[in-house]
């Protein structure tokens, strides 16, 4: 690592006064039993031989005063300045924006002093930033990549439109695919909120008792069209039960899950809903089961599907922005609730919500 003097130090950790003072505190207190043996000497106290030895010893505390000042220089610069100007210089870096900065151990026999330990936090935090600012640049990448998309089609249909030698049944249709990819962006942007809201979110909303079952049956509702223009056929086993969680946090769950059964369920498919409670330790659990009789995932896209625009149809054929999935485990996680998958290529998916009956 270089070492670059910073502008901003305009003082020293120990200069070279704060040793001097040292040494002549050091001195002085020799200086004053020599001023003592001085005394005796003149008064004729001490023999002469006695008074070698003290001259001799005064010149060995001196010098030994003086090695003493170095060695506590030393050991000051070694353990405390240089390790804190290593941490600085590599803090500068990650100022600038250089995440890959990490500082070495100082010891070597694999034991930690706390500043090791020190350097050790440094470099997880520098980790940690890295990865942060990996996800914020692919999260820019991917935002831009979904709004870019429907934006180019609003933009070549609109001037398609302009044309004034179409027919009308041709502007119909184009008029039909702008108002599509608007609805895309609407909803892409919508959820980019949504999720944004969510992740700088604590905490829950207000939990309070609610019809669980009412609502699940309220959600499906809501998407009745959708399965009648596709001949799905929908089913439900549903006890009544009653929860204490955040009522319009759980319908971006179920809304979502629902959303996606539809999207991925082929014409004349099925959906089909459980809600059940567990027992397990004494503690009741409520188990939502949404299956479809859709597309299925293979392992690999079942370990992605919660990932940020992560989207398993790689031709995008299926209209969808990777957000949704997201958004119900996020959700999830701020309310205390899991979800967990199982799905088969071709036959189909089951997502199940676990939660308490009692949140509270």
């Amino acid at each position: 690592m270089k070492k670059n003097k910073d502008s901003r130090i305009t003082g020293r950790y120990a200069s070279f006064k704060e040793y001097a003072v040292l040494l002549f505190i050091l001195a002085g207190f020799n200086g004053f039993h020599m001023w003592i043996y001085q005394s005796m000497y003149q008064s004729e106290i001490l023999h002469e031989n006695v008074r070698t030895v003290i001259n001799i010893l005064g010149l060995y505390v001196l010098v030994m005063a003086a090695i003493a000042t170095a060695i506590i220089g030393l050991l000051r610069y070694r353990f405390f300045i240089d390790p804190m100007r290593k941490l600085s210089e590599a803090a500068r870096e990650i100022a600038k924006g250089d995440f890959s900065v990490r500082i070495p151990s100082l010891r070597s026999d694999g034991k930690k002093s706390f500043v090791d330990v020190l350097y050790d936090d440094f470099n997880t935090m520098a980790e940690e930033l890295a990865s942060i600012e990996t996800l914020k640049n692919d999260f820019i990448a991917n935002v831009s990549h979904e709004i870019k998309t429907p934006l180019s089609v609003i933009q070549t249909y609109t001037i398609a439109l302009q044309n004034s030698n179409i027919s009308e049944e041709e502007r119909k249709e184009n008029i039909q695919v702008i108002l599509e990819a608007t609805q895309k962006l609407s909803s892409l942007v919508t959820n980019i909120l949504k999720l944004s809201k969510l992740e700088n979110q604590e905490i829950s909303g207000e939990a309070k008792y609610y019809d669980l079952s009412e609502q699940l049956r309220r959600c499906a509702l809501m998407f009745a069209d959708q399965m009648e223009q596709k001949n799905i056929q929908f089913d439900e086993d549903i006890d009544d039960i009653q929860v204490c969680y955040d009522e319009n946090l759980l319908e971006i769950v179920w809304n979502n899950l629902l959303s996606n059964a539809v999207k991925f369920t082929a014409p004349g498919g099925s959906i089909f809903i459980k809600l059940k409670v567990d027992v397990k330790n004494t503690q009741d659990f409520v188990i939502i089961s949404i299956s479809d009789t859709g597309c299925g995932m293979d392992e690999i896209t079942q370990k992605r599907i919660f990932d940020k625009f992560f989207q398993g149809d790689t031709s995008h054929s299926i209209p969808g922005n990777g957000l949704g999935l997201p958004l119900v485990k996020k959700t999830l996680d701020l309310s205390g609730g899991t979800i967990t998958v199982e799905s088969t290529p071709g036959q189909g998916s089951t997502f199940h919500v676990i939660l308490q009956t009692n949140n509270t």
